[in-house]
């Protein structure tokens, strides 16, 4: 199978898995290419996916976004430790989704314990990323970056 093919499974997947956690309209924007660095201000989760396909998807967004996020699905503010363990769980639910979804278009695929990033962090170790933002209406934006290896 075709990188540019993996590529579009791996975007389209992301979109659908994203719309299926999360309870609240969303607009989904296009998506850009970028190279390194990334760098992530406030909070992300940081997924590794094993496999067929390989490489690595960060949820990236500020703290109230995932605050608002967390109260609008479970009903009550988090913050601080909770905050964090939340985040990771949402990342977790994302990516499992995702998981499930690419492995029906054929893709044998695994993915990593989420790994929660905090405050300002650059990541480095990849060719080219896509950079995915959603717009959650009433809530912010938050914005997938999806970093694909070559095998």
């Amino acid at each position: 199978m075709t990188l540019s093919k993996q590529v579009t499974d791996i975007l389209n997947g992301t979109i659908d898995s994203v719309k299926s956690v999360l309870p609240f309209d969303l607009a989904v924007e296009k998506p850009s290419l970028f190279t390194q660095p990334f760098t992530q201000h406030s909070i992300g989760v940081l997924i590794g996916m094993t496999g067929d396909v390989r490489g690595r998807i960060i949820i990236d967004g500020n703290e109230q976004v995932f605050g608002k996020i967390g109260e609008g699905m479970f009903g009550m503010a988090l913050e601080g430790e909770m905050l964090e363990s939340f985040a990771g769980e949402l990342g977790n639910m994302i990516a499992g989704n995702l998981s499930t979804t690419i492995s029906q278009k054929g893709h044998e695929t695994d993915i990593t314990p989420p790994t929660v990033l905090v405050g300002e962090t650059k990541v480095y170790g990849f060719d080219k990323a896509f950079r995915l933002p959603i717009k959650i209406q009433d809530l912010g934006t938050i914005e997938l970056i999806i970093m694909v290896e070559n095998k």
